[in-house]
């Protein structure tokens, strides 16, 4: 078996507030293969971006801090790495495109500016009119339409859509080897979402690099991803293939994602189920599996004893102590 591009080993992550030190990624755990596609899911506040910021090593600072683990790209710890290693890991070897591309673009600045200040990081020597065939080019990949007008507009005269593929543009201008999407068609309508997942398929399958999807939405990760990886409140409930995620879920939070989605069956107006709670707070996590407090198996063993993340079959991880009793 080949090894993995990206290995993430027992990582933690947090902040450091005034009112102490609050950890947000807990003991997580993946590898990302090549021209594979990894799914991130799960609510808002779970630790996905988190983790994301975390590889790249763009946690705010002071404040945030990797704990603990260690993040493997071609055999670096990137933990480790000092500033002028990750400018070079950032863009050429691993691209990231944000959650909100309104506020990832300066908006002062237009968008030509923006393009050559990303290219001449990944480019040397280039001149200005290399550069603006160079940015015309790009814009042409991501199917922008009359891409040298773009150059002269700023982020604000541009839809949604249209910024969010400029994002794309810039984040494959160091032809990454791998590409983190965070969220990147959360804000857009469903039509314009769905020209997004196609260009990130397509240039996927064009330049063969591998990516990493966080996202809230199981549809998106049926769609597009290989292998899934769903958490909740900062740890992994469950890492599966796509097949095995959804035809047999393992873990009852997976389940009832799984369950509350509608599907060309389900009865007009009828009430779609639901799980019951809140995700506890990240100042108040209780000791064992942090989602005993709406678990319909918890027992004092689930409120006290943190679950394994362990085999339920070959390939399929489950962190919870009574995922024999949740249905297939």
């Amino acid at each position: 078996m080949a090894e993995p591009l990206l290995n993430i080993d027992n990582l933690s992550c947090g902040f450091h507030t005034e009112n102490g030190y609050i950890r947000v990624v807990d003991g997580v755990s993946f590898d990302v293969e090549a021209g594979k596609t990894l799914g991130i899911v799960g609510e808002s506040g779970c630790g996905k971006t988190v983790s994301a910021l975390a590889i790249m090593g763009l946690l705010p600072q002071p404040a945030g801090v990797v704990e603990a683990g260690r993040i493997l790209f071609n055999e670096q710890d990137l933990t480790k790495a000092g500033h002028e290693a990750m400018r070079v890991v950032r863009g050429q070897h691993i691209g990231m495109i944000f959650q909100e591309p309104m506020t990832a673009l300066n908006p002062v600045h237009r968008i030509g500016r923006q393009i050559f200040e990303a290219l001449t990081l990944y480019e040397s020597g280039l001149d200005q009119a290399e550069l603006r065939r160079r940015a015309i080019e790009m814009l042409e990949q991501v199917g922008i339409p009359a891409p040298a007008q773009r150059l002269r507009e700023y982020p604000h005269q541009l839809s949604g859509g249209m910024r969010q593929r400029i994002m794309i543009a810039m984040a494959l201008a160091g032809r990454p080897e791998i590409l983190i999407a965070d969220e990147p068609s959360t804000a857009l309508d469903v039509t314009v979402q769905a020209q997004i997942l196609d260009l990130l398929r397509s240039l996927q399958a064009e330049r063969g690099m591998a990516m990493i999807f966080i996202t809230h939405d199981l549809g998106v990760v049926a769609e597009l991803c290989d292998e899934v990886i769903v958490m909740y409140a900062g740890r992994i409930a469950e890492r599966a293939s796509v097949g095995q995620l959804f035809h047999s879920p393992r873990h009852p939070y997976t389940h009832g994602l799984i369950r509350s989605i509608p599907t060309a069956d389900t009865p007009s107006k009828s009430m779609l189920p639901t799980i019951e709670g809140v995700v506890p707070k990240l100042t108040e996590m209780p000791p064992g599996c942090r989602f005993s407090n709406r678990c319909p198996f918890a027992d004092d063993l689930c409120r006290k004893q943190v679950p394994p993340l362990h085999p339920a079959t070959a390939g399929h991880d489950v962190a919870c102590h009574h995922w024999r009793r949740v249905e297939a």
